[in-house]
């Protein structure tokens, strides 16, 4: 795990990130060690926020063309300010579920954990600051309905950061599934959000779709030590190297 000081040094010393700390973004340079060992030409970023994981994938995979999707106004907006001007990368101001049409998003205090889902009291004794301040109606699609299995160039990596909402999304991206080489999912090993899926299940859903589980990575871990969320990176056919 990166320390403040090593990670404040990594974005200052490296042009696209430091520019976009200019911008307010601190890029997410904690997954470049995972990035670096993919051979991706194409990267869906579900849960972009302000592009912090994009950040990583244009200076870790520069050849990758990024399809983002972050459905809060304020967040979208600081993405196309970093990105502006650059090609291969689209934003969709939307999230991905199992149906389309208009969703009540619960708003915390820090919007990087805003979820379709309620917050529920553990997230915000674990992250403080992270509680509930409003409500905000937002779109949801089902992936299939922006992108097409032709957009998808091989090989493909589908990263999913929603708070919780990860297997309702998953379904929401089950037609394309297996146009993706990797997944790379923030889920959780305690809920953090009212009827989030536990990481076992959705470890047995993504072998259902053909996925392994080939790494776990950033495991959080509260005061008394118990595991908490993690990001875990699944390969399709269990083929290929990571």
């Amino acid at each position: 795990m990166l320390t403040r000081a090593r990670k404040l040094a990594r974005l200052l010393r490296t042009p696209l990130y430091r520019n976009a700390l200019r911008k307010g973004v601190a890029a997410g340079v904690e997954h470049e060690s995972v990035l670096r060992r993919l051979d991706c030409n194409m990267v869906v970023d579900i849960g972009a926020n302000r592009g912090q994981f994009s950040l990583a994938v244009r200076q870790c995979l520069p050849q990758a063309r990024i399809i983002a999707f972050e459905p809060l106004p304020e967040p979208a907006r600081i993405f196309r300010t970093v990105f502006a001007g650059q090609s291969g990368v689209e934003l969709h101001e939307m999230a991905i579920g199992p149906s389309g049409g208009p969703c009540t998003m619960h708003i915390s205090g820090r919007d990087d954990s805003s979820s379709l889902l309620p917050i529920t009291d553990l997230q915000s004794e674990l992250h403080p600051g992270t509680g509930e301040v409003g409500l905000l109606q937002v779109r949801v699609e089902r992936l299939s309905s922006i992108i097409r299995e032709a957009d998808l160039a091989s090989p493909s990596l589908m990263k999913m950061d929603v708070q919780g909402f990860e297997l309702q999304c998953l379904e929401g991206c089950q037609e394309l599934l297996p146009c993706f080489d990797y997944l790379y999912v923030e889920c959780g090993f305690q809920e953090l959000y009212a009827g989030q899926a536990h990481a076992s299940r959705l470890i047995r859903f993504l072998f259902d779709q053909g996925f392994e589980l080939k790494e776990i990575c950033h495991v959080f871990h509260d005061a008394g030590g118990r595991s908490v969320d993690a990001d875990l990176l699944f390969i399709r056919g269990g083929e290929g190297q990571a």
